[in-house]
């Protein structure tokens, strides 16, 4: 549980987390302002004041519906500071209840990801799949419990035609989701990754995963232009239609245009306006 302010949450968190704030943003804004101009004790006696009554019942009351939900979970701020000692105190005067706090909480968690993420691309095996568009790269790749899907951590396909209906993650949370999945299959004699270039959309492959995957060994795919052509209307187009009709069924066809145009303006500014 993630009891960091809503803007720092958007800028990065990790999955599964729940975001139930000690402090709003605007909250947090004249606590920081306070704590500049009088120092922490003013800032602190100012953060009571806000966070009171009816208030303070309703975010303890949120955080128990979390636990009594995650009761195996831990809560966390940003250093692992005041915020979560704070949250963690009102949990057990209210309910008795002591939830574990994450030493040092969001930053030491963020720095341990990056380095277990560096330590395992340098360490371990990697069989990069390559090949043309529409010859089933993605297929294959999900057909092994050993692979690290990158395109589905960044949401996008990468190419001009590769955004999803929702939104890309931040650089961030691909990050911190990426180092996870690294975690969790690195006892695998090897892991297989899809052959990308320096950036999947708007997000960018950490150095030292891109580094390692230009020294590893790669399988390239090949298929006949029918079948590529077959696969690529399914995935760009029908199955591309189908989701934006489900996510928003009056202007799901109008948002399905609008990706094509978007799309067909990308490839245009790469090959050139004249042609």
């Amino acid at each position: 549980m993630d009891v960091r302010a809503p803007v720092e949450y958007s800028r990065g968190s990790f999955p599964g987390v729940f975001n139930a704030p000690l402090m709003t943003d605007n909250e947090r804004h004249l606590v920081g302002r306070s704590f500049k101009k009088k120092g922490q004790l003013s800032a602190i006696e100012l953060g009571h004041q806000l966070i009171s009554g009816e208030v303070k019942n309703q975010r303890i009351n949120d955080w128990l519906d979390f636990i009594n939900q995650n009761p195996s979970g831990a809560l966390y701020c940003f250093r692992g500071g005041l915020r979560s000692k704070i949250a963690q105190q009102w949990i057990f005067d209210y309910s008795g209840i002591t939830y574990p706090r994450v030493k040092g909480g969001y930053k030491a968690m963020r720095r341990y990801l990056i380095e277990e993420s560096n330590r395992i691309t340098s360490s371990n095996n990697f069989i990069v799949i390559g090949g043309q568009t529409g010859c089933g790269k993605t297929l294959l790749l999900n057909k092994f419990p050993n692979n690290i899907d990158l395109e589905e951590l960044a949401n996008h396909r990468g190419s001009a035609f590769g955004n999803n209906v929702s939104a890309q993650p931040t650089q961030i949370d691909f990050e911190n989701s990426l180092a996870i999945e690294l975690i969790q299959k690195q006892k695998n004699s090897f892991l297989l990754i899809e052959d990308e270039g320096n950036n999947i959309g708007t997000i960018y492959l950490p150095d030292s995963l891109k580094n390692r995957s230009l020294k590893s060994n790669i399988v390239v795919l090949t298929a006949n232009l029918e079948e590529r052509v077959k696969l690529s209307l399914k995935t760009y187009v029908t199955d591309m239609l189908d989701n934006y009709c489900s996510v928003d069924s009056k202007n799901g066809f109008e948002n399905y245009v609008n990706y094509w145009k978007n799309s067909l303006f990308k490839i245009q500014k790469r090959l050139g306006g004249v042609r």
